[in-house]
């Protein structure tokens, strides 16, 4: 699980959807007690972000075509961690050819 904290329209759908499914996956989380302490200490996560960052990237998907039928659940936010954006472009590059293809055209338009 991680948040790209990129320009949604950078992530190719997979990586789209995927930290889509995944905010929703922190939230469960953190209602459940369940300690997000690794996701923090490796630069995966931003619980001050995942409200805002769900609301980009609906808006990315409805853009897209896609349809979104589930708000993220409340949670009491532990105001942990930090995502480093630079970090997860070059990731994103070395992962996923869609991903830099997308990032690359964004960069030279």
């Amino acid at each position: 699980m991680r948040m790209w904290m990129v320009p949604p329209r950078y992530l190719c759908n997979k990586h789209l959807l995927g930290e889509h499914v995944e905010l929703h996956m922190f939230a469960g989380s953190i209602n459940k007690g369940i300690s997000l302490d690794g996701y923090v200490a490796n630069g995966l996560v931003d619980t001050s972000l995942m409200n805002r960052r769900h609301d980009e990237l609906v808006e990315e998907m409805t853009a897209r075509g896609m349809v979104h039928k589930s708000p993220l659940q409340e949670f009491i936010d532990p105001h942990v961690g930090t995502v480093d954006s630079s970090n997860s472009i070059e990731e994103l590059k070395k992962r996923c050819p869609r991903c830099r293809e997308r990032i690359l055209n964004d960069i030279i338009s």
